[in-house]
């Protein structure tokens, strides 16, 4: 059986905020071609900027290190002798492999994985792809004017950009003055990214002066000008690859993994069900000015959805704040139903999906259970709700009875993200 035992912590905080509320309880959700990110001037927002109540239920990127590194994803060493000069096709051999990709999974889905690309590429200066996609797919020969005699890297490179990402959400701040003000913070969610430029293709010879850092010096760098190999004469044609060029080959190989996050979640198993310490009192999570509000489902197989409140509900509409920690003025919290006796959760095998339903389960350890509560300004009850583990906030499609309550990686811009903490 499930223990539940209550606190007056939370008291202090988020009743005080909806004592008001709670008085009129009775009024009642790859490999597409690759596209570009164009550098742009960005109105991304910026940590302490202003934001509203429609922003409570959003979030948006904050980019906090970039790395750009140039990086050859096809290579041949070819020899020209003087009478083979000329335009001539040439068949590289895969060096390495850039996958873009943003977050946990290993692909792009979502409007925030585009809009963390574009801000990177808008905040550096680049063109970055910013759908899923990979060198690897490109075409990998290369056809060349080669005028002069020599030995040639023949090659494809880009610009590797890697790096990392906060989550900026709209939350309340206390101002020096004593009031409240909501404003853009950088929240929780936290990840990494990587993408890459335009390819570039072209042939470099040990002889030739190129600009350090660039993607012909790193085509360079694996002639290994030095070597026997380079040194000696070969027919005209591809000279078989040196011992440094077979080393960075195999190093720049990706490391092979099994499955998506969520799967890999999956496969690790919920620990028992978990005894909770819940605040006292129950909520109703209503959208604002309107009778439609969380009604978790009786079936198992079935996710929560927007429904009016009767005589009917069971408490199904009834929920209960559990295990509640609050940091830099964020609270988490898992969110138990008093009519099922489950925590809302994102379903495991669904995780990654972009518009992925919410449902409920039994109670765990699990940070899909957990969720992070951005509050509108004291006197207020509206907020907006992050799921730990995704990142992607709580909304839903359309306001319509029966509507499924769904994650979007970066909520609904038009406000329907955004819902009343309503105190039973």
């Amino acid at each position: 059986m499930r223990h539940i035992t209550s606190t007056g912590r939370f008291g202090r905080g988020l009743l005080a905020v909806t004592a008001a509320a709670a008085s009129a309880t009775a009024a009642i959700g790859l490999a597409a071609s690759p596209a570009a990110a164009t550098p742009t001037n960005t109105t991304a927002p910026r940590p302490g900027d202003a934001c509203t109540t429609a922003d409570l239920g959003t979030r948006h990127p904050y980019i906090k290190m970039t790395e750009v590194t140039p990086e050859i994803t096809h290579f041949k060493g070819w020899y020209v002798t003087q009478g083979s000069t000329g335009y001539q096709s040439v068949t590289t051999s895969t060096q390495t492999t850039i996958s873009v990709s943003v977050g946990l999974n290993g692909n792009v889905q979502g409007s925030f994985a585009v809009e963390t690309l574009g801000t990177v590429g808008a905040s550096l200066g680049l063109n970055v792809q910013v759908n899923y996609s990979s060198t690897s797919s490109e075409s990998n020969t290369v056809t060349w004017n080669f005028s002069r005699p020599g030995y040639y890297g023949v090659y494809k490179g880009t610009k590797k950009v890697t790096g990392t990402y906060g989550s900026l959400n709209c939350n309340r701040v206390q101002q020096g003055t004593g009031g409240w003000a909501l404003q853009w913070i950088v929240g929780p969610g936290s990840g990494s990214f990587t993408t890459y430029t335009t390819l570039e293709e072209g042939a470099v010879r040990c002889e030739d002066t190129v600009p350090a850092n660039s993607i012909m010096a790193k085509a360079k760098g694996l002639l290994d000008c030095g070597s026997p190999a380079a040194k000696a004469k070969h027919p005209a044609g591809a000279v078989a690859p040196t011992a440094k060029q077979t080393q960075d080959r195999l190093a720049q190989r990706p490391a092979p993994t099994s499955g998506t996050s969520a799967e890999q979640h999956k496969a690790t198993g919920r620990s028992a069900q978990a005894a909770l310490t819940c605040e006292p009192g129950a909520y109703k999570i209503d959208v604002p000015g309107k009778p439609l509000n969380w009604s978790a489902p009786l079936l198992a197989n079935d996710g929560i959805r927007l429904r009016e409140s009767t005589f009917f509900s069971a408490h199904l509409d009834n929920w209960r704040l559990c295990n509640v920690t609050e940091n830099n003025g964020v609270l988490e919290a898992s969110l138990w139903n008093w009519g099922n006796g489950g925590c809302a959760t994102v379903p495991a095998n669904i995780a990654n999906q972009e518009q992925a339903y919410l449902t409920t389960a039994a109670c765990g350890e699990d940070d899909l259970q957990r969720f992070y509560i951005y509050r509108d300004v004291p006197g207020s009850s509206k907020i907006g709700l992050q799921n730990k583990y995704t990142g992607s906030m709580m909304g839903h499609d359309r306001y319509a009875d029966a509507e499924l309550i769904r994650q979007y990686s970066s909520g609904r811009q038009d406000g329907t993200g955004t819902y009343t903490l309503t105190g039973v």
